[in-house]
Formats: structure tokens, sequence, C-alpha cells
């Protein structure tokens, strides 16, 4: 879904240029759009939400390049599309401020309903949970994260810092609090130290954060004590030499 909502919010930014607006709103809406007819497909007819999801990104992102195209924006389109964290301005600086802290009191207030709704929404139905209100309550906080990182990473590179971190975390803890927590830092320290070495390399420093994530990503795969591919290997021969000792 992040990103299905990461691409989507393309036509919205177009328009919002063409408009000249800001382009919070604009991408807001074509997002939250997206969202919900993602949902209306795979509730409507027997479309599962993977399906759903690819029809509706690649179509709102190739309505977003068409329009872009009409307005004969390449610059734009580019700056959009990959991010430029040294020329974000103040009003988008304060724009972020803003979506972090209802981002983050959200999730704060709702974590538990979050939690019941996304991993078992049978549990939440009898519960008395309304899980569509709840469903699409994550969805805008997701399309207001997404659209508070279009100026630093882009659309294109947007969902890498919404699962790259968090997949990082899961490789580490089975505790969701925690995860969350280690998901934020991990995010924290792979925007600093891209934004260094972009800096110290003149590099483009949307592109540099991601690898800086991923590489976060590569330490944890191979070195996470539990999950860890090294860990594990090590583990398993420890295992068979028990095994053949004990068969011996």
């Amino acid at each position: 879904m992040g990103d299905a909502i990461s691409h989507a919010v393309l036509p919205g930014v177009a328009i919002s240029y063409m408009l000249g607006i800001n382009i919070f709103y604009g991408a807001v809406v074509t997002g939250l759009l997206t969202a919900i007819a993602i949902g209306f497909i795979s509730q409507n007819s027997r479309i599962k939400d993977d399906t759903s999801i690819g029809i509706m990104f690649t179509a709102a992102f190739a309505v977003g390049i068409i329009v872009i195209t009409l307005l004969q924006s390449s610059t734009d389109l580019y700056h959009i599309l990959f991010g430029n964290v040294l020329a974000v301005p103040t009003s988008e600086m304060w724009m972020t401020l803003i979506v972090t802290v209802v981002v983050l009191l959200s999730v704060y207030l709702f974590f538990k309903e979050l939690l019941v709704t996304t991993f078992d929404p049978t549990m939440s139905a009898a519960y008395g949970l309304p899980n569509k209100i709840i469903h699409y309550l994550l969805m805008a906080l997701l399309t207001m994260s997404t659209v508070a990182s279009l100026q630093t990473v882009g659309i294109v590179l947007v969902v890498a810092m919404l699962i790259t971190p968090a997949a990082t975390a899961y490789l580490l803890t089975n505790r969701l609090g925690l995860m969350v927590f280690l998901a934020a830092g991990f995010g924290v320290v792979a925007s600093i130290v891209g934004l260094y070495f972009s800096f110290s390399y003149n590099l483009a420093s949307g592109p540099t954060i991601v690898v800086v994530a991923s590489t976060l990503f590569a330490l944890a795969f191979f070195l996470s004590p539990k999950q860890g591919v090294l860990w594990r290997s090590i583990r398993a021969r420890k295992k068979r030499a028990l095994i053949i000792q004990s068969d011996s």
C-alpha cells in the first residue's frame, strides 16, 4: 500500500503545480482517493488486494506522468521523482513537522486499535471496532507521511524509506512497540548518515539515504542474533555437530 500511495500522489502533485498551490494538498487528495479505490475494487470484485494495488498505483502514476508531460515540466518531474533534501523550503519543513506530530500522536492514541485491526480484523470486528474507519485512518497517515517525504527522497525512493527501516527492525525483534521505535531510529540514522555522505562526496541525497538504509538492512539480515543468516548458519552447524556426537 505504501508503494501504491507513493506513486499515486504524482497526479496530485502535477495538478498542484498547474494550479500554483502547495503540492501537499493535491498529493493528499489523490493518495486518499487511490487508497479508497483500492479498497473499493477489492471489496466489490474477485480482484484481490495486491492486484488492485498494482492496477491503481500504475494507473495513477501514468496519469501523473502524462499531466507533467503536458505541462512540459521535466525539471519538476526529476525533482519530484528523486527529491532533493538540500532544496527543501522552510514552508515544507514546517509542513513536515506538522505531519510528524499528527502521525506520532495518532499512532500513540490508537496504537491498540491499529494493532488489532491490522493483525486480526476478525477479532477486531468481534470487539466492535470500526475496521474500515481505522483502515482509512491508517491510509491517511500513510499518505501524509508519503507526501511529507516527497521533497527529500522523492516518489520513487519514498517507498524504500517506508519499508526498509521497518523490515530491518522486523529482523531484530518480535515486539511491535520496540519494532516501531527501531524502525524510526533506523530511518533517522539512514537520513543523517546518507546526508553526510551526500554532502561529502557530492552525491544525490535521496538515493544516498536509501543506500544507507539498505546497508543497515543487509547488516541485520546477516548479523541479526535471531534472524541473521550468519548466526542461523552457526547454530545449524552446532546442532549438526551435537547430533553427530550423540549418534557416535
